[in-house]
């Protein structure tokens, strides 16, 4: 059993995404304590995002907007967003201040309090809980009103270290075809195997 009471560090946050993605966040443990109830699942599945030079990204050309701010501090926050109004999006803020660097989480294995997370999906299919970004917020209690810039080495969302390192795979990302040139940017990362992903790769 992972010890959730552990955390990632700030510097572990610090760093190039495409170190973060594969080796601090992919196979770590998303916890949450929302309104007194414990939630934590295995992270599967994880793109990278370049706010600098990434047309996919919400800091395409370095754009600074109340939306986006929080990426501009060093690296550690969470990047929670609304997607038509309706979807949460829960992303990790990476590299240095400046750098408008963010990791979106994809999905997760479910591994504590799974019988919330199944009364606030309303579902009781494990493999429909966490698998996608807006499922695993719901699951996990996350809100962009409430979690937006929490800091990830708290009380309320953090990271526990993963207890084994797991064999991943790469692909492009998903639902970003307007994004050009980096359409095809090999910027996602998920362990090889696990059912609790949210997409096969694109062939």
């Amino acid at each position: 059993m992972p010890d959730f009471n552990a955390r990632l560090s700030s510097a572990d946050f610090c760093r190039d995404p495409f170190i973060v993605a594969p080796q601090y966040l992919l196979g770590a443990y998303l916890c949450s304590r929302v309104d007194g109830v414990f939630t934590a699942g295995k992270i599967t599945e994880c793109e990278v995002y370049l706010g600098g030079i990434d047309k996919a990204a919400h800091s395409y050309g370095y754009r600074r907007t109340p939306r986006t701010e929080i990426q501009y501090q060093p690296g550690g926050k969470a990047y929670v967003t609304l997607v038509y109004g309706m979807y949460n999006q829960f992303n990790v803020t990476v590299s240095g201040a400046g750098e408008p660097n963010c990791v979106l989480i994809r999905s997760l294995e479910p591994v504590a309090g799974i019988e919330v997370m199944q009364n606030r999906r309303g579902t009781s299919v494990l493999k429909n809980l966490t698998t996608g970004p807006g499922k695993l917020c719901q699951a996990l209690g996350i809100d962009f009103r409430r979690h937006y810039g929490a800091d990830l080495c708290g009380e309320t969302l953090w990271i526990s270290p993963r207890d084994e390192t797991p064999l991943f795979q790469t692909s492009p990302r998903i639902g970003i075809d307007y994004a050009g040139e980096f359409r095809d940017k090999p910027w996602r990362y998920f362990i090889a195997g696990n059912p609790f992903v949210s997409k096969l790769p694109r062939r």
